[in-house]
């Protein structure tokens, strides 16, 4: 079971340490993880992200404690999270040898976008210029295949809703976790009940559409927008074929599997009701 340390821990020594914030656990963190030799793989990470200790409207890909749960199924041992704001004044060799005093590392791990230290001096080449001096190995990612992937890249798909080449950066389906509250019911009286969810806060937006998705693994539809035809406020509605469950207050997770269309607005609901069948229909083929 994967271990949380802060500075006031036992901290494990002779370990095998990775650097980096690791939002989405992209293909990018999985080779740095697959390339950490397998003895007490522990990641150095932060509560939130440097970035957004300069950017206050930062978004992310995950939740942190989703991060977290990719990464334990990924065979990562400990995380040692710091706050950002303890450690930014620090130099890069004042960081490093603060790793080093902590864990006696045998090896270091980071991808190669992968900086710390005042003024971003510290990256891979700056460890590997110490390997000598602190008695470490280290090794970096550069690239997948030609492409070099991170999460920057990822959000910047996601957010022009290019969902299928996000999801072969994220080496899964995009996910968006959310709770169930209660709508205007308009949906049931078409046909097509739909769970209406609140999209969650700090989460990267994708653009106002359809998309094909799936909950508890079943084929569903989702819209995602202010309902043109009808207005509201923005509201994510998913559409479950053949499921009737009582949802309300529950929290679930959506995986995003592509965009189907645009939102539209109809000139009315019979219109309306004849593109959602289409759209379940591409739903079901997808």
């Amino acid at each position: 079971m994967m271990e949380f340390l802060n500075k006031n821990s036992n901290m494990p020594q002779k370990a095998s340490l990775i650097l980096g914030f690791f939002d989405g656990i992209h293909v990018g963190h999985r080779e740095v993880i697959k390339n950490c030799p397998n003895n007490k793989k522990i990641l150095v990470t932060f509560s939130s992200s440097p970035a957004e200790f300069f950017n206050k409207n930062f978004e992310y890909i995950y939740p942190r404690e989703y991060n977290y749960k990719l990464l334990e199924e990924l065979g990562i041992d400990y995380i040692y999270e710091q706050k950002f704001e303890d450690v930014v004044s620090l130099s890069a060799e004042e960081y490093l040898e603060m790793l080093i005093k902590n864990f006696t590392p045998t090896t270091i791990t980071s991808g190669e976008n992968h900086t710390f230290g005042n003024n971003r001096i510290g990256n891979s080449l700056f460890l590997k210029n110490h390997e000598g001096m602190y008695k470490y190995f280290c090794t970096s990612i550069t690239k997948i295949g030609e492409e070099i992937v991170s999460s920057s890249r990822i959000k910047q798909l996601l957010s022009n809703g290019e969902i299928e080449k996000a999801n072969q950066f994220l080496s899964k389906n995009f996910v968006i976790k959310s709770t169930v509250i209660d709508g205007a019911k308009l949906g049931r009286k078409l046909g097509f009940p739909t769970a209406n969810l609140p999209y969650p806060k700090n989460i990267i937006r994708i653009p106002y559409g359809v998309y094909v998705a799936k909950v508890f693994n079943k084929p569903a539809i989702m819209n995602w927008g202010i309902k043109p035809t009808i207005g509201s406020n923005e509201i994510i509605e998913v559409h479950i074929p053949n499921f009737n469950k009582n949802l309300y207050g529950k929290l679930i997770e959506i995986e995003i599997l592509g965009k189907i269309r645009d939102e539209k607005k109809f000139e009315n609901l019979e219109e309306l009701e004849l593109q959602i069948k289409k759209d379940v229909e591409i739903c079901l083929r997808w």
